[in-house]
């Protein structure tokens, strides 16, 4: 079962020790946790088997008083299978609760790992009726049409970062908030589209929202104090982030901003993707996991301390049965109350394989569309068995089900190691990155024409599918793509950084799989600290570093136009997202060094693009990651040339008739039939 082999619970004649297999078959509870609410009577029930004695307390229903002991008190009652229960008359929406949890002779007050809404900070739970939540219209909200996960062109974005900037043109009100993310007619002083209208300009398909559940390190009482954080410190699971919204001390309030901006952006035809970070908490022996079941929720070691896979101070047990459950009901509760489309998972290795699955077949019953991706590795080294985590690697344990992993492969490939930060890749100088691209381009998946003893990181393919894969060159960890280029190539002019960052676009926005980019990779976003050099882990950095630059915008429009080409070329012509592995072993052709070009640092092929109900016919795609021209031959005549070096879309920049082109230096040539 686990890392422990006994379990303590409390019995009437004191404390005794339990086998974790006993306690798991023992304990294992279906039904539903949280604040029940209905307006005649709320039912509280929590899962703590362990305690000695739970009471819920009530603070009443203002959030702004700042009351240091509750109002009243009520004892629950132990019932089966470890939880505690009671039901309390009338109608309890807007009251503030929490539960005094007694283990080992210790009373801690604990918020509701069930919250479904919370008092300012998450310190309180809150009783709601979700209904009243609802923005006007809620339920007429209609998710943007997606027929495949392959369809998807990802933009990963922070809620503050996106229109906190002084040039958004949001509301003073709404910037950094939900409602900034979804305010329309937004534009620069110059009139050039910010924010959600900036978003639909682009073309892509989901926003990936930065962690936006509860999390610790931003003080919602004192706002006006300068303070950031990604938020990768998970506090409550299962509601909003308080700073977020326009009134922290309003427990409505979060939930109803947030509904808003789904709907708001799902009305300009983009989905929303949530970052799930339930692989730790930002508290250990202090979370309110552990105060509830002491132990349960996180994984030891040999000497029962704290596993730490996450490099945060814990990890969490996902392969036990409540903690699998908690998740798994976490996930669905968003996907359900909240529309939402999608979900990442922060350090998805430190989950078991099994929870992963369990959320993907809970989510197929609601809607099969939604998107499931993570990151396939760990922090720090895990107790979890590597055979049964959540690793990149063991992507191809899922079989046919819709759970991607980032390929590091590519995003390493294109541009160079994010941990060394002088090493170079495909497009800035590295040698022997050709066979790393071509996986790239079949998404990590079995292709004949692929030498897999000379990728990067993987010597096999780890993806069954093409939609197993999401294929990227930057995110908010690291440097930005454009600092990189700007960190391997200090000599390199802004013309030759540009030349750069618009073929690595090209290798990701062509490649097979899910597409993903981080916000404001389009118009050569920067992170620059006060003291002029470059952030390269700005989670805590100020609005200056992290804040989204709209000057960028036009002073890099041509970068902007070239990803909206892409993107738009991407939609347009299903050769370039295919929707399984055969199809792109049976149209997908690499061309070869020696009969159709000399020079190394050369990746091209061709998509029988027709075969796949495709309006082309054929396409042809050369990346030529050399710092001179080079010759490439193709099968045979007659293309149009749609992508070069300087434009990037779906109408012809000229017709090439013959077999021969010559392909500019650092640049993507695409044509087609």
């Amino acid at each position: 079962m686990g890392d422990k082999k006994f379990f303590e619970v409390s019995t009437e004649s004191g404390y005794k020790s339990i086998s974790y297999d006993e306690f798991e078959d023992t304990y294992y509870y279906e039904g539903e946790l949280g604040a029940l609410y209905t307006k005649m009577e709320t039912k509280f029930v929590l899962w703590a088997p362990t305690a000695e004695d739970v009471k819920v307390i009530f603070y009443g229903t203002d959030g702004k008083e700042y009351r240091s002991s509750y109002r009243s008190k009520i004892d629950m009652i132990k019932g089966e299978k470890g939880i505690w229960e009671v039901k309390v008359d009338g109608d309890l929406n807007g009251e503030y609760y929490n539960y005094l949890v007694k283990n080992k002779g210790i009373v801690n007050e604990v918020v509701d790992p069930y919250a479904k809404a919370l008092g300012v900070n998450g310190d309180r739970g809150m009783v709601t009726n979700l209904l009243s939540t609802n923005p006007e219209g809620w339920e007429n909200d209609r998710k943007p049409k997606q027929i495949s996960p392959v369809d998807a062109v990802i933009y990963e974005m922070h809620v503050r970062d996106f229109s906190i900037d002084e040039n958004s043109g949001v509301s003073n009100e709404k910037k950094g908030k939900f409602l900034g993310v979804c305010e329309s007619g937004t534009t620069t002083n110059r009139k050039t589209k910010t924010c959600l209208d900036h978003l639909e300009e682009l073309g892509v398909t989901h926003i990936h929202l930065l962690p936006s559940f509860d999390y610790s390190t931003v003080d919602e009482s004192n706002l006006d104090i300068p303070q950031y954080n990604w938020g990768y410190d998970p506090k409550n699971y299962n509601a909003p982030e308080g700073s977020y919204s326009t009134d922290p001390f309003n427990g409505e309030v979060r939930i109803k901003e947030f509904k808003e901006m789904v709907k708001k952006v799902h009305e300009k035809g983009i989905r929303v993707v949530m970052d799930m970070v339930y692989n730790h908490t930002m508290k250990s022996f202090d979370s309110n996991l552990n105060l509830a079941v002491p132990n349960y929720y996180y994984r030891q070691d040999s000497k029962g301390n704290f596993a730490d896979g996450s490099a945060c101070g814990n990890e969490t047990a996902s392969e036990r049965k409540m903690v699998r459950k908690f998740i798994v009901d976490s996930v669905i509760y968003w996907a359900k109350e909240y529309h939402i489309d999608g979900f990442r998972f922060d350090l998805m290795g430190l989950h078991d394989i099994e929870t992963m699955k369990e959320i993907r077949k809970g989510l197929d019953k609601i809607d099969k569309t939604i998107i499931m991706y993570g990151e396939g590795w760990n922090g720090g080294p895990s107790p979890l068995p590597e055979e049964k985590a959540a690793l990149k690697k063991n992507t191809v344990k899922y079989g046919n089900l819709q759970i991607a992993a980032f390929s590091d492969d590519v995003r390493d490939g294109v541009k160079g190691h994010v941990f060394y930060e002088d090493e170079p890749g495909f497009v800035n100088g590295a040698k022997d990155m050709e066979e790393t691209i071509k996986f790239a381009v079949v998404a990590s998946t079995k292709h004949p024409e692929v030498d897999y003893s000379k990728i990067n990181y993987s010597d096999h393919p780890w993806a069954n599918e093409p939609y197993q894969t999401v294929t990227y060159a930057s995110a908010h960890d690291n440097y930005t793509l454009f600092d990189k280029l700007q960190v391997v190539n200090k000599e390199a002019t802004i013309s030759e950084l540009k030349r750069m960052n618009k073929l690595i676009a090209s290798i990701i926005l062509t490649s097979q799989g899910i597409a993903f980019i981080h916000a404001g990779e389009e118009f050569a976003r920067t992170k620059v600290k006060e003291d002029g050099t470059l952030d390269e882990n700005s989670h805590k950095s100020p609005d200056s570093v992290n804040k989204l630059d709209w000057k960028r915008k036009e002073e890099f429009i041509d970068i902007f136009n070239y990803y909206k080409g892409l993107i738009k070329l991407r939609r347009t012509h299903k050769g370039f997202r295919m929707d399984r592995t055969i199809d792109i072993v049976n149209n997908i052709k690499f061309l070869s060094k020696g009969k159709s070009f000399s020079k190394d640092n050369i990746v091209a092929y061709t998509i029988n693009s027709a075969a796949v109900g495709d309006t082309w016919n054929e396409i042809a795609v050369i990346f030529n990651g050399n710092d001179e021209d080079v010759q490439v031959k193709l099968p045979s005549k007659g293309w149009s040339l749609v992508v070069d070096n300087n434009v990037a879309g779906v109408e012809e920049i000229k017709f090439i008739d013959d077999t021969k082109i010559i392909v500019p230096k650092v640049s993507a040539y695409i044509l087609y039939k």
